[in-house]
């Protein structure tokens, strides 16, 4: 089983390794050394998109999580097979170009208003001062919990999340990195940005 150290990596460093790592070996398991934390989460959520399986233990000084399959690969829910891949990509936590009260209402009205749609998007990526969207004290919290309930996945910029120091704070969906990142705007049938 091929071993590889990805602890004290920087976003998205600890995926791309593990990206490399299942390509470069096939089926064959890969033992994957992370940091407890966002690393964890997003190597664990990429090996789960391609269809492995995660084992994750605890080891002195992180995570070890070995990645393999199962002789299938891991079947995508319904709802989601249905959904397409629509992405919305929120760069800040306003929308418009017009005064920050009335651009911060716009955004909340949008997002609530996304709850009375029939058709949801794939997953909805928060960069930048959108994080603030996500994190405690946003008036959107409620609203964004139940799109996740409704297989929405809800994902925000972890280095947004230092940059502003709200990491800890994150109440609404789970952190991701560059890589998810790029690769669900390049992968979606559309993109809407807001």
């Amino acid at each position: 089983m091929k071993l590889i150290d990805c602890r004290n990596m920087a976003c998205p460093a600890p995926v791309l390794a593990t990206k490399k790592a299942l390509e470069e070996d096939g089926d064959k398991p890969v033992q994957v050394l992370v940091d407890a934390g966002a690393a964890q989460e997003n190597v664990t959520r990429f090996a789960k998109s391609r269809g492995y399986l995660v084992d994750d233990q605890p080891t002195e000084g992180g995570i070890s999580l070995t990645i393999y399959r199962d002789g299938s690969t891991c079947p995508v829910a319904d709802e989601q097979q249905n959904r397409g891949t629509k992405v919305i990509l929120i760069c800040s936590d306003q929308m418009g170009d017009g005064p920050d009260e009335f651009g911060r209402l716009l955004m909340k009205n949008f997002i609530i208003t996304l709850l009375d749609m029939e058709e949801l998007p794939r997953r909805m990526l928060f960069i930048n001062s959108a994080v603030f969207l996500t994190t405690e004290g946003s008036e959107v919290l409620e609203a964004l919990e139940a799109l996740a309930g409704r297989g929405v996945e809800i994902l925000s910029c972890g280095l947004c999340l230092d940059y502003f120091n709200r990491k800890e704070q994150l109440k609404a969906g789970t952190v991701t990195n560059m890589f998810t990142t790029v690769e669900s705007l390049m992968q979606a049938d559309s993109v809407i940005r807001i």
